[in-house]
C-alpha cells in the first residue's frame, strides 16, 4: 500500500502504521508518496477491514493506493535485502 501523508505526519505516520494489525512492514520512501506498507493478510476480504477500516482512520493520511500481489517471481530473500542497514 501506497501512502501519502500530510507534512505535519511525517514524522510520527510510519511507527503508527506499523502498529497497525496487518501491516508487516512500513518503509519511507522517495517521489510521490511517503510510505510503503507491505499488508499480509490471509483472505483479500481482510483488506477492507485493514485499509479503510483502520489505515485510512489514522491522522494525517492524505491518500492512500492499495495494490494486490499475486504471483512472486523473485528467488532473492526480499527481506534481507529491505534489512540493509536496518541493524541496531
Amino acid at each position: 500500500m501506497l501512502v501519502r501523508a500530510r507534512r505535519d505526519a511525517l514524522p510520527t505516520l510510519g511507527p503508527r502504521l506499523a502498529e497497525v494489525r496487518g501491516v508487516a512492514e512500513v518503509y519511507t520512501v522517495t517521489g510521490d508518496w511517503d510510505f510503503v506498507a507491505m499488508l499480509r493478510v490471509r483472505e483479500h476480504e481482510e483488506l477492507a477491514t485493514v485499509v479503510t477500516g483502520e489505515i485510512a482512520q489514522l491522522e494525517g493520511i492524505e491518500r492512500t493506493r492499495t495494490m494486490v500481489a499475486f504471483q512472486q517471481f523473485s528467488a532473492h530473500d526480499l527481506e534481507a535485502m529491505f534489512g540493509l542497514g536496518a541493524e541496531g
